[in-house]
C-alpha cells in the first residue's frame, strides 16, 4: 500500500525533496504514483499538513 496525499495538501513542496524514488508529482494537490512509492514514510514526516498517510 502506497502512501497518499490527502486534499488538506497545501502544495507547499515539503515532500517532493524528501521522496527518494521521486514518486511525488506536483499539482494543485501533489500526488504519489503507487507504482513508484517505497512506503518509506519520509514524506509523511516531513509534511507541514500532516496530509500523506499510507
Amino acid at each position: 500500500m502506497a502512501y497518499v496525499i490527502s486534499d488538506d495538501c497545501v502544495a507547499c513542496g515539503t515532500c517532493i525533496s524528501e521522496c527518494p524514488v521521486e514518486a511525488i508529482s506536483e499539482g494543485d494537490i501533489y500526488s504519489i504514483d503507487p507504482d513508484l512509492c517505497t512506503e518509506c514514510g519520509s514524506c509523511a514526516a516531513a509534511c507541514p499538513t500532516e496530509a500523506i498517510s499510507l
